[in-house]
């Protein structure tokens, strides 16, 4: 759930907003005239497995086009 809270708000209860993001995990977004500046979230530590990332991130991939000469082919020559 996210919260917003002016520059004003956020200056005069900053502690206890702080401790509302820790202890229910909330996200506030601090606003400037209504614009959105910071956001204030819980941490969280990023122990992800870089290849679990990016094992969606291939999309299609032509073995056809590729640009490099696979290693059959460089025998060939």
């Amino acid at each position: 759930m996210q919260k917003r809270v002016s520059k004003a708000i956020f200056k005069s209860k900053a502690c206890e907003l702080f401790r509302q993001v820790e202890m229910r995990g909330e996200t506030i977004v601090v606003t400037d005239r209504g614009q959105p500046t910071i956001e204030i979230r819980p941490y969280r530590d990023k122990k992800e497995d870089p290849l679990e990332v990016l094992r969606a991130s291939i999309v299609h991939f032509d073995m056809k086009r590729s640009p490099l000469p696979m290693a059959s082919e460089q025998d060939d020559r």
